[in-house]
């Protein structure tokens, strides 16, 4: 039986890395960057830096989670995603 996590290679901050998801994570992931006008690695580094503890694939499924979770915001305060974001809704 083939496993239901991936493991995905991505460059963040000019290194490559890899990340082990699920594949409606991905989407979701990669939905999200869409949405906020991001490439796909700028949201990953923003979620990278913005971590406490954990790993990189356990930090991108709670954001993603919390996003779809909190009608939009993820788990990145607005200080950390605020260039991602259009100048009007900046705080």
């Amino acid at each position: 039986m083939k496993s239901p996590v991936v493991k995905r290679s991505i460059v963040i901050a000019g290194h490559k890395t890899s990340v082990s998801l699920e594949d409606a994570f991905w989407t979701g992931l990669k939905d999200i960057a869409n949405s906020r006008g991001v490439t796909l690695s700028e949201l990953v580094a923003s979620i990278d830096n913005a971590r406490q503890h954990g790993n990189l694939s356990s930090a991108i499924r709670l954001f993603v989670l919390n996003y779809y979770r909190g009608g939009g915001e993820g788990e990145l305060p607005p200080a950390r995603v605020g260039a991602e974001r259009p100048p009007a809704e900046r705080h």
